[in-house]
């Protein structure tokens, strides 16, 4: 095992390299000039434009550029925001609890309904639990993430006013960051009613943003189970007169959880991704508003560093999944 996740580590050299480049590339290709972006609508004179071209380095050839970008990320070193002149890794730790605690909540909502749903679609085949059930799932995979935000915030915000429009708390509290887990801060705190605002603040984004995760891991789980329940194990077990749940949630359901935490841990990039649509459009103060924002401002330091650090994240969370297979099934062995 220790020998399998070496391997690993070492196959994420090669990749973050890549991802380095791809990201360094990428933000040269924007439209626009950076540091034009910086001076704002005020502008600067050729003499100043040259000045902060050579402060920052853009005037050295673009190869020089990124090996000097490389070797300050080797040394933890991930370049300071054009716009608010603080370091890009400072402002992603502030702001990545608030994405972390969104995507958590989107992947528990989305693996405590989907997979049960998954499930209970196999075993019920054919019938019309089943399609509609699938139905469901192909609707919301289908939905466009900023369509069914703004539906769900025209219903429930705006209409019913069960739920607030965007951020994370409202106004009238101010929690010392603890965790940087608006929930759990307001918890250690004592404060129940700074609680229940963040959790009022929280139901919207995370429907939105679980809603295409729910719909592949249910679909994923159903095609798993159908697979399973056929095997000659399940059946050696119905045989011996085990009783149907047994069956389902020992026999199957373990063999079958293999593809769909698969499944659950390659939704951690399609967080990420649905991460920048859904904290745009409830104004949460995350890490994709914050990317967005940082294109709009054509701040390099941010962008790149930024993409890179989100990648490592899921790289991360891939291999704690490669390793997690063993732990789900004692058939598989790692060498």
């Amino acid at each position: 095992m220790i020998s399998y996740i070496f391997r690993r580590l070492l196959l994420i050299v090669p990749t973050v390299i890549g991802i380095s480049i791809c990201a360094f590339a990428f933000v040269r290709l924007l439209p626009g000039d950076p540091i034009l972006a910086m001076a704002g609508e005020h502008g600067v004179t050729p003499e100043r434009y040259e000045v902060l071209k050579e402060a920052f380095g853009y005037n050295l050839p673009m190869w020089q550029q990124y090996l000097n970008y490389l070797g300050s990320v080797l040394t933890g070193d991930f370049g300071v925001s054009l716009g608010t002149k603080r370091p890009v890794l400072n402002e992603f730790l502030v702001l990545f609890p608030a994405t972390v605690e969104l995507a958590l909540c989107a992947i528990i909502l989305a693996t405590v309904v989907g997979v049960p749903a998954g499930v209970l679609a196999a075993v019920k085949r054919g019938s019309w639990l089943d399609q509609a059930t699938m139905g469901v799932a192909l609707t919301g995979y289908s939905m466009p993430i900023f369509w069914w935000g703004l539906l769900l915030i025209m219903f429930f915000s705006s209409y019913l006013g069960w739920t607030p429009v965007s951020g994370r708390i409202a106004l009238n509290f101010f929690l010392r960051p603890i965790t940087g887990f608006m929930t759990i801060d307001s918890l250690l705190y004592g404060n129940w009613p700074a609680f229940v605002s963040a959790l009022r603040h929280l139901i919207l984004p995370t429907v939105v943003l679980a809603t295409i995760p729910l719909a592949v891991i249910a679909r994923q789980t159903r095609s798993a189970m159908l697979e399973v329940l056929g095997d000659d194990y399940v059946r050696t077990a119905r045989a011996k007169g085990l009783s149907p749940r047994r069956v389902i949630n020992v026999h199957a359901l373990r063999n079958a959880l293999i593809p769909v935490v698969t499944t659950i841990g390659l939704q951690v990039g399609a967080l990420m991704a649905g991460a920048i649509l859904t904290e745009t459009i409830f104004s949460w103060p995350g890490i994709g508003k914050w990317m967005i924002e940082s294109i709009l401002k054509r701040d390099y330091p941010v962008v790149q560093s930024g993409l890179l650090l989100i990648a490592l994240i899921i790289m991360a969370v891939n291999l704690i999944v490669d390793v997690l297979y063993a732990v789900i099934n004692p058939r598989i062995r790692v060498r």
